[in-house]
């Protein structure tokens, strides 16, 4: 979980790949309204995430060994995201708003403007309970310290 540009989808597939484990994008399942939202650059309100949230939560009660990138910037969210879940762990991916905002202008995501940056770390809520990663660090030792987190 992250803000945008912090490396959910590249560590999330490289997690997931030497896991064996399958990788789900949650941005693949955000429905046309808030991808159109989004893409006009225009910031989701709870009330477009709830069925989002569900829907990822359905997922997710029939995936067994998954690894989801999923923004999940606040603890609603989260709750919301792993309710009646017996398993799961939060891996919290962290950069400074400098670093991601250089790599947000240096890479075009499908509807996902740059523009929006600042909003989500306004909304970011650091979760507590979470492995936390810098995502400073290459991909490679960001995936080292999550397996030895996880004793995988």
């Amino acid at each position: 979980m992250g803000v945008s540009g912090v490396g959910k989808t590249t560590i999330g597939e490289a997690l997931a790949g030497e896991l064996g484990w399958r990788y789900l994008d949650a941005d693949d399942y955000h429905p046309a309204a808030n991808v159109a939202k989004m893409a006009a650059g225009t910031p989701l309100q709870d009330a477009d995430r709830w069925p989002w949230l569900d829907r990822l939560n359905l997922l997710l009660r029939e995936q067994k060994d998954a690894v989801l990138g999923c923004s999940a910037l606040k603890q609603a969210y989260r709750r919301r995201l792993t309710e009646g879940l017996e398993e799961f762990r939060f891996v919290y991916l962290r950069g400074s708003f400098e670093l991601l905002r250089q790599r947000a202008a240096g890479r075009k995501h499908r509807f996902m403007p740059a523009s929006l940056l600042k909003s989500q770390f306004e909304a970011l809520e650091p979760p507590a309970d979470a492995i936390e990663i810098d995502v400073a660090q290459p991909v490679e030792g960001c995936v080292a310290q999550i397996r030895s987190q996880l004793g995988r």
